[in-house]
């Protein structure tokens, strides 16, 4: 069927504009100029919803200044509303990646928002002499505070998310090392057997260090909630009145219930990317210990007859379409790759944070681009480690036994009571006669059965505990 077009004009001329879109004629350029990502900004929800959160904020600021009349208040809030509890969000079409510092993405806001006004006032889609995008919606605003403003208030809801996901991850792998506490297994240091341990240490171990990353994150999330509402273009707050910078921020702590606060200097916050630096920094330093943690986990189940077998992924497909019964480590895999993203991603925010020039970082839709990328993946990611790896992981018991007793590691165990040139003279041997240390120093006399058995007991070997050398 012919689709049906409206007419807008802005300062370039007239645009068709399909009669039913709730954007306009900004819009509808975007939509011409970059197709780049393919990617809509309805893709990422929360920035959506954080736009509407700034565009009620800076309705209600600006009627509560005298600067815009209580009705088209209103009607402008109205349709916030609407936004924020999901509606509309197919009308937010402007790529993610655009040229101009996100003004599309303002202007998106600004033509969905107007246009749904208008029709709770009773006017039609595009009829602007009774509500404009720009001199009513966007009033007292520059896309230079809307834009980072709602960035930041979005990026603190998916910090939040991605934190939850590592702590449901942390779970995961604490519960693994109760479970596993009693299974005593060969600790290694550079692919070489070091010191026996038990599989519960390993387990708990990557536990606590997915805990202290989230740490690490929520230190890091405090840092955007300093945003530069009322600083307009450069930040120095021209068209704006001298109260609304104070004003707009509490409406916005407010409505979104987060501790926002309005930066010191708004000429430095315009320009100033540092904290999305500094979290996608976090974000990266996530991803290597999560691809740490999964490289670990494919050595420790690799085999199963010729690797380390000492513990069993659960299978999750078959692992070779001309290799029958090989079932490979796919879960681990995938977050190693959500990991190598991520870190391309980092360097991607760092470039695009340098090449800001003077008063305003351009480049600011491809740092926010990347950043809601990384998390979305990485949330994704530990809730697929966590649920369709970790939780279901068995340990091979009998296999992790008899590689600690076969293992010439186990001296080391008795370098503190017969001193280390014994020591190493029973790891040669044992390394060249294929024998077991057990063996070799009761024969040697350098113990009794009886100490050496205390001193290789499981239990004495993964905690401290001095002995005196006689």
């Amino acid at each position: 069927m012919p689709k049906e077009y409206r007419i807008e004009h802005d300062s370039l001329g007239e645009v068709q504009v399909l009669t039913d879109a709730y954007y306009g004629v900004q819009t509808q350029r975007a939509l011409e100029n970059f197709y780049i990502s393919g990617i809509p900004m309805s893709h990422y929800p929360r920035l959506i919803q954080a736009l509407a959160y700034v565009k009620l904020a800076a309705a209600d600021a600006n009627a509560s200044l005298g600067l815009l009349d209580e009705e088209k208040s209103r009607a402008i809030a109205r349709a916030c509303e609407e936004i924020l509890s999901g509606k509309l969000h197919d009308q937010f079409v402007v790529d993610v990646m655009q040229g101009g510092a996100g003004t599309s993405a303002n202007m998106n806001a600004n033509e969905v928002i107007c246009n749904r006004a208008l029709e709770f006032l009773g006017f039609e889609k595009g009829d602007y002499e009774h509500l404009h995008p720009l001199n009513h919606v966007n009033m007292s605003q520059s896309t230079n505070d809307v834009y980072p403003s709602a960035l930041n208030i979005a990026l603190i809801f998916e910090v939040r998310e991605l934190m939850d996901a590592m702590l449901h991850l942390k779970k995961a792998f604490a519960a693994k090392g109760r479970e596993f506490a009693d299974v005593l297994k060969m600790g290694r240091t550079q692919l070489q057997d070091a010191v026996p341990m038990t599989l519960g240490q390993e387990f708990a171990a990557w536990g606590v260090m997915v805990g202290e990353d989230v740490q690490r994150l929520d230190e890091a999330q405090h840092l955007v909630h300093e945003i530069n509402m009322g600083a307009t273009a450069i930040g120095t707050g021209l068209n704006a009145h001298p109260d609304y910078a104070r004003t707009v921020t509490e409406k916005l702590v407010e409505y979104t219930t987060l501790q926002l606060i309005s930066s010191p200097d708004l000429v430095e916050a315009t320009q100033d990317t540092g904290a999305y630096v500094q979290l996608s920094g976090v974000l990266k330093r996530v991803a290597v210990k999560l691809s740490k943690i999964c490289n670990d986990l494919r050595l420790l189940s690799s085999g199963p007859r010729c690797g380390f077998n000492e513990i069993n992924l659960p299978p999750m497909q078959p692992g070779s379409s001309i290799m029958p019964g090989k079932v490979n480590p796919v879960i681990p895999e995938v977050v190693n790759q959500v990991a190598f993203a991520v870190v391309g991603k980092d360097v991607t925010i760092s470039m695009a944070s340098e090449a800001g020039q003077l008063e305003l970082n351009v480049m600011e839709p491809v740092i926010g681009y990347s950043l809601f990328q990384s998390m979305n993946m990485l949330q994704r990611a530990c809730h697929t480690l966590a649920d369709k790896c970790v939780s279901g992981i068995t340990a091979n018991r009998e296999r992790c036994h008899d590689l600690v007793a076969q293992s010439i590691g186990l001296v080391t165990a008795l370098n503190p009571i017969i001193g280390y040139e014994r020591s190493a003279e029973i790891a040669k041997e044992a390394m060249k006669t294929g024998r077991s240390v057990y063996e070799i120093v009761l024969e040697k006399g350098y113990l009794s059965q009886e100490e050496i058995t205390d001193i290789l007991k499981p239990e004495n070997m993964v905690k401290p505990r001095y002995y005196r050398r006689s």
